[in-house]
């Protein structure tokens, strides 16, 4: 499937510039996500991973009052097309760790999603969770892989849909690019932080990539 296709299922209007990052431009923005056929959406959560880890990973698909377990995890990492903005398709896999302490906050903000919450409303609901301990850091070091090539992000900003390229992911919970010594800008094969704050993680750009990140939002 290409970053074309999947795009077109969410929205109309689309322009992809050759040998550039792919933009569209919603026509509207949605109050909720566009749901996909179970087997496709399995397939993209999968294609966040690598190969050796495809055959025992668990899976969520998103359904009209949330996400659905679809497969139980046989090696401790679970596969999710997290949402967090109606328009916004990010395929992870999240190894033991992540399974346990992020795996919830995308479940609580895919189900609120679909019952037309408001994205800042949401993320204010999480971050109080983070705050009355009903969501915890990631506790040790681990990995989040985002390979797919459909990572799409809604950038406020712009009012555009960006994709983004394939990435892996550390956890480092409250670390800040001064921490890093990092522009915080997703240079290629430089580490930048996204999601800073208690879940927050290292992400590190494929080499050779050209990364268009800048409205890559957390929670």
């Amino acid at each position: 499937m290409t970053r074309l296709l999947l795009a077109s299922l969410f929205l109309t209007g689309t322009l992809l510039i050759a040998g550039a990052p792919a933009v569209t431009q919603p026509n509207a923005v949605p109050t909720r996500p566009k749901l996909l056929p179970p087997s496709q959406e399995t397939a993209i959560a999968l294609s966040a991973g690598p190969a050796s880890i495809h055959a025992g990973a668990g899976v969520y698909v998103l359904e009209s009052r949330g996400y659905v377990k679809v497969r139980e995890s046989q090696n401790g990492f679970t596969c999710i097309v997290n949402r967090d903005h109606p328009l916004n398709t990010k395929p992870t896999c999240y190894d033991a760790e992540g399974t346990a302490t992020i795996i919830p906050v995308d479940l609580k903000f895919g189900e609120l999603l679909m019952q037309g919450i408001p994205v800042d409303q949401i993320r204010s609901l999480i971050r109080a969770g983070f705050n009355d301990g009903t969501y915890h850091s990631p506790r040790r070091p681990g990995v989040a892989y985002m390979l797919s090539d459909m990572n799409f992000d809604y950038d406020a900003a712009s009012g555009q849909l960006m994709h983004f390229p394939p990435h892996v992911m550390f956890y480092a919970p409250n670390l800040t690019n001064k921490d890093i010594g990092s522009a915080g800008d997703f240079a290629p094969g430089l580490p930048s932080i996204g999601y800073q704050g208690p879940q927050g993680f290292m992400i590190v750009v494929m080499p050779g990539a050209t990364p268009n990140c800048a409205g890559h939002t957390g929670h």
